[in-house]
C-alpha cells in the first residue's frame, strides 16, 4: 500500500474550517458564482463527478442537486463532515476523506473530475504529475477534467491593488520576500507574520499548468480566468449588488475571460482538459 506525505499546515489550515463561509462573502462570491457559471456549460445532470479536494461540499451539493451523482473526496477530515451534516439537507452526495494523488475509485469510473484545488497546493512538481495521472486513470475516456489554478501574480497584484490601500505590504520585507518567492519560482510560504494567508502553495501561469495537463495526456478544451480583472474594482462588492452593475461587470468577464493576457492577472482560473 502506497501512502503520501500530508503537509500538516495544508492539513490544518482545511481543517480548522478556512473554507466554511468563504465562497459567501467577497471576492470569494464572485469566484463561486463564476465557477458554476463556467461548470454549466460542460457539465449537465446524470454524470458521475469526482470532486477532488472539493473543500466543504459547496460545489459537490451544487452538482448534486442539478441530478448528478458526486463523490466528494476531500483531504480534511473535518470539511468532510461539516459537508455532511450541513450541505446535505436538500440533496445527497457521497462525502469521504481522500488524496488526490491516490483516488479511491475504479479505473474509468467518472464522468467528470474536478480537481478545483489540489494541484495549487502540491508544490512538487511529481506530486501534481501523480494527481494528474490519477485524474486520468479514473476518467472515462472522453471524461471531462476540470483543473483550478491560483497565477502567480495574484498576491502581487492584490498588494498593488485597491485592497493595497492604506498598507505597508510593499514596505514590508518580509510580505515582499514572499512576493519575490512566488514570482520567481511560484511558491507560496505564508510568513508566520501574516498567518491570515492562504496556507502553503503553488502559484502557476496558466500555461504551466496547460503543459502538465498535456503531458499527462489530457487534450485541452479551454481555459478561464474565473473573477477575470473586474476584481480590482473599487467597491467592486457594492457594484456586484446592484444588478445593472453586475452585468456591466460580467460583460467585461465573458469578452475578456478566454484571453491569456486577462487568465494571467485573475486570481483563479479554471482550465478544462478532455481524457
Amino acid at each position: 500500500m502506497v501512502t503520501y506525505m500530508i503537509n500538516n499546515e495544508i492539513y490544518n489550515f482545511y481543517n480548522g474550517g478556512a473554507e466554511i463561509g468563504r465562497l459567501e462573502n467577497g471576492l470569494g462570491e464572485i469566484e463561486c458564482f463564476r465557477t458554476k457559471e463556467i461548470l454549466s456549460r460542460y457539465i449537465e445532470g446524470k454524470n458521475t463527478i469526482y470532486d477532488i479536494g472539493g473543500g466543504i461540499g459547496i460545489y459537490s451539493a451544487w452538482l448534486a442537486k442539478r441530478g448528478n451523482d458526486v463523490h466528494l473526496l476531500e483531504l480534511a477530515d473535518a470539511s468532510v463532515q461539516y459537508a455532511k451534516e450541513n450541505l446535505m439537507k436538500d440533496c445527497k452526495f457521497i462525502a469521504e476523506v481522500g488524496d488526490a494523488r491516490k483516488i479511491d475509485r475504479k479505473d474509468s469510473s467518472a464522468d467528470v473530475v474536478l480537481l478545483m484545488g489540489p494541484l495549487y497546493h502540491l508544490q512538487n512538481s511529481a506530486d501534481r504529475k501523480l494527481a494528474l495521472n490519477e485524474a486520468h486513470r479514473v476518467l472515462k475516456k472522453g471524461g471531462l477534467l476540470v483543473v483550478s489554478g491560483v497565477s502567480k501574480y495574484s498576491s502581487t497584484t492584490w498588494a498593488l491593488s485597491t485592497y493595497g490601500i492604506n498598507n505597508n505590504y510593499m514596505e514590508d520585507s518580509v510580505f515582499f520576500n514572499m512576493l519575490k518567492s512566488e514570482l520567481t519560482t511560484g511558491k507560496h510560504n505564508r510568513p508566520k507574520e501574516y498567518p491570515g494567508l492562504i496556507a502553503e502553495a503553488y502559484f502557476s501561469t496558466p500555461q504551466e499548468f496547460e503543459n502538465e495537463l498535456i503531458d499527462s495526456g489530457f487534450s485541452i478544451r479551454n481555459k478561464y480566468a474565473v473573477e477575470g480583472c473586474i476584481w480590482f474594482t473599487p467597491c467592486l462588492y457594492e457594484k456586484w449588488k446592484n444588478k445593472q452593475s453586475r452585468e456591466r461587470l460580467l460583460d467585461i468577464i465573458h469578452l475578456t475571460e478566454n484571453d491569456n493576457e486577462i487568465i494571467g492577472m485573475s486570481p483563479h482560473f479554471l482550465i478544462i482538459g478532455i481524457k
